[in-house]
């Protein structure tokens, strides 16, 4: 099956307008002018067959600044939607939704373990499958697919090394053919971030690390404005900052990594082992196989105040400070943003972060840096993925199926 970008044919300049109102949302043909540098006369009329194509509305006239009020134009919502995927390591959750990233079709989640599970990509592509027929949505109006996911990405080549082998094929290549999609793919943290930076907190900032607080503890990076992703994509691993020579056994193989000290997985077999020793919380007992479940229910216990919940994100976030010590000596960052799933309790994070700050990082370098919850939060990777698709949308390549 052959699946080639979506955009609209024969105009990379109408292609170019779609893009940027999806991003700033109203703008005027003079804007739209000066961005592009081409004429307001080609300009207007672009906007205007756009218009008559279904994909361009008027939004009515800009606030009054002196002289003759400029007509703005916007996208319209409906025009197409993208497919945006998020997956952790744990589960997958799939959410249609129209050009202002609203959700048109219900979100849908199922459990979809990534590690040693063969299964895994025949169960994903089942689950995109199955959500495109119940939403009753035609595959062309669905503009692409963007997927976030653990791992060793490499976005240019739509290439997952950690999961989701697909053989012969890229990864990218193979949901495509599969699902009739083009699609897209990147690293979870950095389509967070990415999230952030076009739609969130980080809005318009040049120099921002983005944690992602999951399962793992995964970071985007931008810097220079532009998502920093190193020489194979692979920048931004975080989670496998060594704090200690002797702490536990990390997945990677090494010892004492961020990641099996201060995980929210590490924190939920924290509360297990807690209640079968008799720790006195209002978490009730649960399996040490549904570490998810527990996840949900410790960060809702801590923002009650439950004392042993708060006690376990406590001890987390500054072992997370400790490591973002490390990471502001390095990157000298403007601003560092919670994000992701453990957004939720960021302000039960903040107080240990901030004090392993002033124990750890250079006064003159960690003063200079604002740390941010994230009001994106969970949604920040469903997002992200959308933006993944629109980011590619004005591309003119002649790949079957591009990446990030």
């Amino acid at each position: 099956m052959e699946v080639k970008p979506k955009g609209i044919k024969g105009s990379h300049l109408k292609n170019m307008i779609i893009k940027r109102l999806y991003f700033d949302k109203a703008m005027s043909c003079a804007e739209l002018s000066g961005l592009f540098d081409k004429s307001i006369p080609s300009i207007a009329k672009a906007v205007n067959e756009l218009i008559d194509e279904g994909f361009v509305v008027e939004q009515g006239y800009a606030p009054s600044s002196g002289g003759r009020r400029p007509l703005m134009y916007a996208i319209k919502p409906t025009a197409m939607y993208v497919l945006a995927i998020a997956m952790d390591q744990l589960s997958t959750r799939i959410q249609l939704v129209n050009l202002l990233n609203q959700p048109v079709s219900d979100l849908v989640t199922f459990e979809l373990k990534l590690l040693n599970n063969e299964r895994a990509l025949f169960d994903l592509v089942k689950g995109i499958n199955e959500y495109i027929h119940r939403s009753k949505i035609s595959k062309d109006k669905i503009v692409g697919m963007g997927i976030g996911m653990p791992g060793f990405i490499n976005p240019i080549q739509g290439i997952n090394y950690t999961y989701l082998n697909a053989g012969s094929k890229s990864l990218a290549q193979y949901l495509a053919d599969e699902t009739g999609l083009t699609t897209y793919i990147d690293n979870d943290s950095s389509l967070i971030a990415l999230a952030e930076q076009k739609f969130g907190i980080a809005k318009s900032q040049k120099e921002v690390m983005v944690i992602n607080l999951g399962w793992g503890i995964g970071l985007g990076m931008i810097v220079n404005g532009e998502i920093f992703r190193g020489r194979n994509g692979f920048a931004g691993e975080f989670s496998h900052i060594p704090l200690s020579e002797d702490g536990a056994l990390c997945t990677c193989g090494k010892r004492g990594c961020l990641e099996a000290e201060a995980s929210m997985l590490v924190v939920s077999k924290q509360a297990i082992e807690g209640i079968k020793s008799g720790r006195v919380t209002s978490l009730k007992q649960i399996d040490e196989a549904h570490s998810k479940q527990m996840g949900d229910a410790i960060m809702e216990a801590a923002n009650k105040g439950d004392q042993f919940a708060v006690e376990l994100f406590s001890d987390a976030g500054y072992k997370i400070g400790k490591a973002l010590a490390i990471l502001i000596h390095i990157m000298n960052p403007q601003t560092i943003v919670l994000s992701g799933r453990g957004a939720k309790v960021g302000k039960i994070l903040l107080a240990p972060i901030q004090q392993a700050l002033h124990k750890y990082c250079i006064p003159r370098l960690s003063d200079g840096t604002e740390l941010l919850i994230s009001e994106l939060g969970f949604d920040a990777e469903l997002i992200g993925a959308a933006v993944l698709v629109m980011e590619n949308f004005d591309k003119e390549v002649k790949n079957q199926v591009i990446s990030a």
